[in-house]
């Protein structure tokens, strides 16, 4: 194991990451000066400078003193860097949280008191999961809203895929990063050169970036600092809103909830896709297997979430409290925001869908199982991985009545060869097995504590919102609810679960295994 070279790598990266918390901090400097924008709490700027130029200083010396090793980077190397990366670069995010509730003496009983509770929001905005231990939003500095919103515009693609695509020199090493790193099972490269695929990556998604925050800005209401943090939240399909309200906030104004649509929807798409477009082959995309199945999808599920909420009958709670009709129009438009929301794994609410029937629960709870695209910014199984599993499923089923058939299997155009089967079915086992283990964790760590009363709905869908990086549940982890409430342990245990998921579950894992730290 090349330790040094993790150490130097992870050094840089300590770097990149500092260097843009105090590009925030500055930035919000600029606009006090000029008085653009008031900022009636001076420490949160403070927080960021330390812990910017702490972060610069540990990364720069980590890299100082490891950059004369062998410049290798192997496969366990980049799935130690990938894992230490997440693990440790949350624990700096988190810092500015903490010491900004520690230097402001009107925090005393703010949640950031705890960095339990900073750890959980900074892992929760690295994984675009979105969950969150405040329940007034408002009421953080538009300081840390901003480095908040940033975490997530960062963990959409993720911050190792920036890595690869601004450090020359990797080599083969960068592959290696990229493959663990980017969401999904096919890493096709765009490029020959894997730094290339990674920048063309980036371009696609700074692009839409720049292109929902016009249409907020220049279309809606929103001002230019709401329209940024909503785009980050949106096109990292992440959640993090500025206000209580969520985008209920904006119910006044549908235009906002058809452009954050539009662009969920985008994010939610496997960007290899844009490039296809770029090229001018359209036909590719339009037969695109797991791109039809996504859109179906979205369409079905929000037809039958909408139609259910329309029979139920009762009236709609948006998030800002205020009560609707439950008419057809405004069922359906609630239902698809919601399912689109969901699906994408962003997180956006504008309506407490606590109070919705079960059918409508039914299929928000599978659409966080299965998520986005494969090499989108959304989490979940995948929309490409469910499609195999159940093409396997009715290969199996055929194959109880039909045994002497043998009907090979494709994925569009070409056959699945043995480890796609293999490999879609482990990921989906590990995916169930760790939603078990982490809802029972959860369940057993709140029962330990008599002062909260946790239901088992609350824990299993906090741990199914966590691993599949939606944020909000059901029930007590709902729409208008939040996480502050779980003990420390279970923050923790919710915590792990959203990396977990972010990265795949195996490349984590991977790091518990003895064989993984041998020599070979």
């Amino acid at each position: 194991m090349n330790h040094r070279l993790v150490i130097a790598s992870l050094g840089l990266l300590f770097v990149l990451l500092s260097g843009i918390m105090l590009a925030t901090a500055a930035m919000f400097g600029v606009a006090e000066f000029f008085e653009v924008r008031n900022d009636p709490d001076p420490s949160s700027l403070l927080a960021l400078c330390i812990t910017g130029v702490a972060g610069a200083l540990l990364g720069g010396t980590a890299w100082f003193l490891a950059r004369r090793g062998p410049g290798y980077l192997g496969r366990r190397e980049a799935l130690l860097l990938v894992g230490s990366s997440w693990l440790l670069g949350a624990a700096l995010a988190a810092a500015p949280y903490w010491l900004w509730a520690r230097l402001s003496s009107e925090q005393a009983a703010h949640p950031f008191r705890s960095f339990v509770s900073c750890y959980f929001e900074s892992m929760s905005g690295l994984t675009t999961t979105g969950a969150t231990v405040l329940s007034d939003i408002e009421s953080v500095p538009p300081g840390l809203l901003l480095w908040r919103a940033i975490t997530h515009w960062l963990g959409g693609l993720g911050i190792v895929v920036l890595f690869v695509a601004v450090l020359p020199g990797l080599g083969v090493g960068g592959k290696r990063l990229f493959n663990v790193e980017a969401p999904g099972p096919s890493k096709e490269g765009l490029q020959p050169h894997i730094r290339e695929t990674a920048r063309w990556l980036w371009y696609i998604y700074l692009g839409l970036t720049v292109a929902e925050i016009s249409a907020l800005w220049i279309l809606t209401p929103m001002d230019g600092f709401d329209a940024v943090c909503h785009t980050f939240a949106t096109m990292a399909t992440g959640g993090f809103s500025t206000r209580n309200a969520s985008i209920g906030a904006y119910a006044a104004t549908p235009a906002v909830d058809w452009i954050v649509i539009l662009f969920m929807v985008l994010a939610g798409c496997n960007f290899n896709l844009f490039y296809l477009l770029r090229q001018g082959r359209v036909r590719e995309v339009l037969r695109d297997t797991e791109l039809r199945a996504y859109l179906a999808l979205l369409l079905g599920g929000s037809l039958l979430v909408g139609a259910a909420v329309w029979w139920h009958g009762q009236p709609i709670t948006l998030t800002t409290g205020q009560h609707l009709a439950a008419s057809a129009g405004q069922s359906l438009r609630q239902g698809l925001f919601t399912t689109v929301s969901v699906q994408t794994t962003t997180g956006f609410c504008t309506s407490d869908y606590n109070a919705w029937p079960f059918l409508a629960h039914a299929v928000l709870i599978l659409l966080m199982f299965v998520g986005g695209c494969s090499g989108s910014t959304g989490g979940g199984i995948k929309v490409i991985r469910v499609w195999v599993a159940f093409r396997i499923l009715l290969a199996e089923i055929e194959h109880v009545f039909r045994p002497h058939v043998l009907r090979p299997l494709r994925l569009g155009r070409r056959p699945m060869d043995t480890d796609l089967k293999l490999g879609t079915l482990a990921f989906a086992l590990g995916f169930i097995m760790l939603f078990v283990f982490g809802s029972g964790a959860v369940m057993l760590f709140e029962q330990l504590n008599p002062r909260l009363d946790c239901r088992y709905s609350s824990a299993a869908t906090a741990a199914v919102a966590t691993l599949c990086n939606v944020g909000p549940g059901l029930d007590q982890v709902g729409a208008i609810q939040n996480y502050g409430w779980f003990s420390a342990p279970s923050r923790v245990v919710l915590s792990l679960l959203m990396v977990l998921g972010r990265l795949e579950v195996f490349a984590i894992i991977v790091l518990l295994s003895p064989r993984f730290w041998r020599a070979d």
